[in-house]
């Protein structure tokens, strides 16, 4: 019978397989696919997407977030597997491997570059993550099993189901997939408390280079604190984490204060360099900066957004802010007190009073173009500086230009630089990070915000950090070590932006990479390399 059962599922494959495709290399790669995975309980070939099926581009663009990566004449891969089952993502590995395929793993599509979908070296295979998506939440133990597919909102509404006193440190975008934002180091309005998310995983699993599904104790220590902010596409593909949950109080409050120049917001943004980073843990207060076009007028002008988050109720959290930044003149009707999920809710920038249910919302296809850097800053800028970086933004001509600030400070000074491999820890006053977005399908335009972003981020090299300047992985930036020469070796290459990644763990790194992925399968444009065994 368990014969006879093959031998139909075999037909059934084939005829599958030759109903997508006439390419003999393609053909291979899908037959192989199917034999390494005909013993799982959920068959293969409904998840492989190749160029020739009808649903080839829909399944690419779906999670597609940026559009500078989805123009005709981008680089596409040769076959999606979206995958369904562990097994799905073992076969892709293995199968990739054998083909001599390059493989990109996709979870939620944020990543800023497009690597996760994108390869400059062809073929490749991308694997779509977005199926395994499952949450299981432990109150018992505190903790959660996420897999890598799941985003922030769905793992935000499974834990506010279940607790009204328990929340998790990540990232204020629902719809970033929890693959990448843990793998990157991850952060959100909770770090000044409980800090970094991954600051806060206790165990994975992943599947390695030679297919097997490994998890904390079988990986070993070292592997382990390198995908914690080392960036997970480097040295496998992460299948789930298990992350420990935090405590939070049943009410938190939150504000959106907006402030224009006539309105003393540059004075008050100087002010805050000093002030956000020395709060005591439990407030976060993010500054952003950003270009705003007058609806009537169309004149342009500079709008900075004060936006908290306070672990407590609006009457201590008005005292407090009150006491120690007067300069923001915060009013009692400014502040809106809700449960934690709720909060997730409100940074998702959804109007207070917003269903929950939102946070399961996945929005398909690429919205807007942009490009994204980021900076640390350990001194605070100068009044001019803010004033001439201020007056860039304003003569760009250019309507949706933003400058996020992020404090440090609290739980992020406590910890050690060599605790994961992200490193950005005391020392650092706040994270800026640079964004600019259009619609317009326009070289002309794409390049005037290119440049206008590239010039923001060199003006503001005699107020950020030096040798090296740091930069945050999950913001990534293919600009970092673009020019070096190309008679540098791999390693050497990598060091250029390693270094900005993750400082002195950058050596470390390489050595995992080198244990683990010696042959460097896993890798992308800016992927850690193995030092040359010969």
């Amino acid at each position: 019978m368990r014969v006879l059962l093959l031998s139909i599922l075999t037909l059934i494959l084939s005829f599958s397989i030759s109903r997508t495709t006439c390419d003999p290399i393609l053909n291979d790669f899908v037959h192989c696919l199917a034999n390494h995975s005909q013993y799982s309980t959920s068959p293969i070939p409904e998840a492989i997407f190749t160029y020739q099926n009808n649903s080839f581009q829909s399944a690419l663009l779906a999670y597609i977030r940026n559009r500078r990566y989805s123009t005709p004449t981008t680089p596409k891969p040769l076959a999606i597997v979206a995958a369904k089952h562990e097994s799905h993502v073992q076969s892709t590995v293995i199968c990739a491997r054998q083909h001599g395929f390059q493989i990109r793993t996709r979870s939620g599509g944020h990543d800023f570059e497009g690597l996760s979908y994108v390869s400059s070296i062809t073929p490749f295979v991308m694997l779509d993550m977005s199926n395994l998506r499952s949450v299981d939440i432990n109150l018992t133990d505190e903790s959660a099993w996420v897999e890598s597919g799941a985003t922030l909102g769905e793992l935000y509404f499974n834990i506010g189901n279940k607790s009204n006193v328990h929340g998790f440190p990540a990232g204020v975008c629902h719809t970033v997939g929890i693959g990448g934002h843990l793998s990157g180091g991850g952060y959100g309005p909770l770090m000044r408390k409980y800090g970094l998310t991954v600051d806060n995983v206790v165990d994975a699993k992943l599947v390695d280079v030679n297919g097997m599904i490994i998890d904390r104790k079988l990986m070993g220590e070292d592997h382990f604190w390198a995908i914690r902010g080392g960036g997970g596409a480097s040295f496998g593909v992460i299948l789930a984490w298990k992350i420990k949950l935090v405590h939070v109080p049943a009410r938190v409050t939150v504000f959106n204060v907006k402030r224009n120049l006539e309105q003393g917001a540059m004075d008050i943004v100087y002010r805050w360099q000093s002030v956000a980073p020395q709060l005591p843990k439990r407030i976060f207060v993010r500054a952003m900066l950003q270009v705003q076009k007058n609806s009537t007028s169309g004149k342009l002008a500079i709008e900075v957004s004060f936006i908290c988050h306070y672990l407590g109720g609006s009457k201590k959290l008005l005292s407090l802010i009150n006491h120690r930044f007067p300069e923001l003149d915060l009013q009692k009707n400014d502040c809106s007190e809700m449960s934690w999920v709720e909060s997730t809710v409100f940074w998702g920038n959804h109007p207070v009073g917003t269903p929950i249910g939102v946070l399961l919302d996945r929005p398909m296809g690429p919205p807007d173009f942009f490009k994204s850097k980021s900076d640390y800053v350990k001194e605070p800028i100068p009044k001019h500086g803010i004033e001439s970086i201020l007056d860039l933004m304003l003569k760009s001509g250019l309507d949706k230009l933003y400058m996020e600030w992020n404090p440090y400070g609290g739980r992020m000074s406590e910890i050690s630089e060599s605790e994961t491999p992200f490193p950005h820890r005391d020392g650092n006053l706040f994270l800026i990070q640079y964004l600019g977005y259009w619609k317009e399908d326009k070289v002309e335009t794409a390049r005037r915000y290119l440049d206008l972003i590239s010039k923001m981020y060199q003006e503001m090299t005699p107020f950020v950090s030096k040798n090296p300047r740091e930069a945050f992985l999950n913001y990534r930036d293919l600009d970092l070590g673009a020019n070096t020469g190309n008679s540098q070796t791999k390693v050497e290459t990598a060091r250029v932006y390693g270094s900005m990644y993750f400082k002195d763990n950058f050596d470390r790194v390489v050595r995992v990479k080198t244990e683990v992925d010696p042959h460097n399968f896993f890798k992308n444009e800016q992927s850690i390399p193995p030092l040359s065994r010969g």
